[in-house]
């Protein structure tokens, strides 16, 4: 049986995508293998994307490129929006299910597409840096000579840190003149990516509580290898709510493979 994808990339990090409203039995040794760079298609992950319920236009089920079921990946459903919208399973404005529940979602003009995260509340401070989930935990840090920094090599040691026992993924970031600059190590593509959308998320959330910014509606810029970002949020002392993830997707390539 021939299966057919559509490859994309939001900001650089990119995505196997599969109608799997008739669904289809992937292994993880499978879907490793179509992720694999020289062997595969190439990709960060693979997304499935299901037929919707409870009042859901689609379910996003999301594999990391080792093939194993990964936990919210921003970017993915970001792609996953634009994909959806594409093969007609929803408007330009989508609720769908993810790893950690209901989201919404929103077509934008310029290739742009937003999707809503889930509140923060629980945020961990280190001598070292931040902990926190945004549908995905991370670990956060700032850093000094963000572009010349060796994001490979501290960020597998602080991804396999004791302090985070189901593994993390690491961001380092920079205030530079009227942007945040973000680079990610992720777990399971256990590499640096382009960019990460729960990881800018992080980001833009330690990056409130380090300036103490006001109780108030905020957006901030982040800068990404890949590209730029906005997040939007309310701050209310530590409680982060409203909060929304705004970036570019692309359409790539379309194809077919068969097993």
């Amino acid at each position: 049986m021939k299966i057919h994808f559509v490859k994309y990339h939001g900001a650089g990090n990119d995505f196997i995508i599969i109608d799997n409203r008739v669904p289809i039995q992937l292994s993880s040794l499978q879907i490793a293998h179509l992720c694999h760079r020289r062997y595969g298609i190439g990709a960060d992950g693979l997304m499935l994307i299901n037929s919707g319920f409870e009042g859901s236009d689609f379910e996003i089920k999301y594999y990391n490129s080792d093939g194993y079921e990964g936990s919210l990946c921003g970017n993915g459903s970001r792609c996953a929006v634009d994909f959806a919208f594409k093969f007609g399973m929803c408007s330009k404005n989508t609720q769908f299910i993810a790893f950690d529940g209901i989201h919404q979602g929103s077509i934008l003009p310029n290739q742009r597409v937003s999707v809503t995260m889930q509140n923060v509340s629980q945020i961990q401070l280190f001598d070292d840096g931040w902990f926190l989930n945004t549908g995905s935990p991370h670990f956060v840090q700032f850093v000094s000579d963000i572009h010349n920094f060796n994001v490979n090599k501290l960020g597998k040691k602080l991804r396999f840190d004791s302090r985070f026992p189901e593994g993390t993924n690491v961001n380092f970031l920079e205030q530079l003149q009227n942007t945040l600059y973000v680079r990610t190590f992720e777990r399971g593509v256990e590499a640096e990516t382009l960019s990460c959308g729960t990881g800018v998320t992080a980001a833009a959330i330690v990056f409130a509580i380090r300036n103490q910014l006001s109780n108030n509606e905020h957006d901030i810029n982040i800068t990404t290898q890949g590209g730029t970002f906005t997040i939007h949020f309310l701050k209310m002392d530590n409680q982060f709510s409203k909060i929304i993830l705004e970036g570019p997707v692309q359409q790539v390539f379309t194809g077919e493979f068969s097993f």
